[in-house]
């Protein structure tokens, strides 16, 4: 029965040029390269015979030669054979970098374990039939499974568990068009044990024999509770039967998202608290999309403007989205308007309160914001 562990889309070399800190783009990028010495420490722990990697180990053609030294080391030190199809990030043909000089003689050097399928035929690998399904380029119209259509099945060992490898998108998921489309259906029922998948990054069973490994660290926020990413798959295959299937976790860097209606200080401080159920006091090991909505009086707002400023410092990264009004409260209101040391002040405020209830104005809200402002500084004085 052998064990293999499954994954793709490690995508080294990622740039993640829309975070502004070079210090944090750089934390992120490292980590797409730590979690392949994870990876190894997991096939270790697992006795497994083979590590499959489905498509794009690496971002493009132009990761550092340092970033693809390291990469060649720890892929070196697993204890199995890695067994890799390009992908489209890392396809093989003309320009992609798996034709680089560099890596080539790296791979002979550090990582002698490390094999390209680049030919799509079967192949006999770690007490397995392999169907390698490599994309040669970037873009395939034809798509990477059509040389199945004339493969004599009856020819394979009819011991040897049979694993698929494929890089693309089966129908209904992915970008809808027609390149390196994967069209399961066209295989013959029986004849594959274990269909590893690659390019959709989040886990998705696909087949009760097929699957979407996601990425082994994560790229990305979450679209739902099911969006599950920062794992590789453990499977004991065994011919003619389902495989066994295990989702080990490997990423290290957590991406949130959260979506608040805010109205006021009670929802200020349910903010606080999910906060620290999901992040806590960690520095540096997490992403938060942040989405906010409603209205919040003065003094709320700049105490959330100080916890976002917090956050900013805490966080890898804080992506802002949603439509938050500031506007005064009854009370803070009250300041502007009953004042019998500055009766223009209030008549002012009178006449702002009156337009603003009439509908929704930014600059209605701006100028009352100001207003009292102006009234706190007055008072104070």
């Amino acid at each position: 029965m052998p064990r293999i562990l499954h994954s793709a889309d490690w995508q080294i070399g990622k740039p993640y040029r829309w975070i502004t800190d070079p210090q944090k783009q750089a934390r992120l990028q490292r980590e797409r390269v730590e979690v392949v010495s994870r990876i190894g420490d997991v096939a270790r722990h697992e006795s497994v015979d083979a590590l499959l990697v489905a498509g794009d180990l690496f971002d493009s053609s132009t990761v550092p030669a340092a970033e693809v030294l390291e990469v060649m080391e720890l892929i070196g030190a697993m204890p199995c054979p890695v067994l890799v199809i390009p992908g489209n990030h890392d396809h093989g043909g003309a320009g992609g970098i798996w034709r680089r000089e560099d890596l080539q003689r790296r791979m002979r050097e550090r990582a002698p374990n490390l094999e390209l399928l680049t030919q799509p035929e079967p192949m006999s690998r770690a007490g397995l039939t392999l169907l390698p399904c490599p994309l040669l380029r970037r873009h395939d119209s034809v798509g990477p499974m059509r040389w199945l259509d004339q493969l004599n099945w009856q020819d394979l060992d009819p011991e040897a568990p049979r694993v698929l490898l494929a890089h693309g998108s089966v129908q209904g998921f992915g970008s809808g068009t027609d390149v390196n489309s994967l069209n399961l259906e066209q295989l013959p029922t029986g004849e594959l044990d274990y269909i590893a998948l690659g390019d959709w990054h989040g886990l998705m069973q696909v087949q009760s024999n097929a699957w979407y490994s996601g990425t082994p660290e994560p790229d990305r926020f979450p679209t739902g509770p099911d969006d599950q990413r920062s794992q590789v798959i453990l499977a004991d295959l065994t011919r003619g039967d389902d495989p066994r299937v295990q989702m080990i976790t490997t990423g290290r860097v957590a991406w949130h998202r959260i979506t608040m209606q805010l109205q006021g200080m009670p929802d200020l401080e349910r903010l606080h608290h999910q906060l620290d159920a999901c992040i806590g006091s960690r520095v540096g090991r997490d992403l938060l999309r942040l989405e906010l909505n409603g209205r919040l009086g003065l003094d709320a707002h700049r105490r959330l403007q100080a916890l976002l400023e917090e956050l900013s410092e805490q966080l890898l990264h804080l992506r802002l989205r949603g439509e938050l009004r500031r506007h005064p409260t009854d009370g803070e209101l009250d300041q502007c308007l009953n004042r019998s040391d500055g009766p223009l002040l209030s008549s002012i405020a009178a006449g702002l309160k009156q337009e603003l209830e009439g509908g929704a104005d930014p600059l209605i809200e701006q100028a009352l914001i100001e207003l009292h402002q102006l009234c706190v500084a007055t008072s104070c004085a």
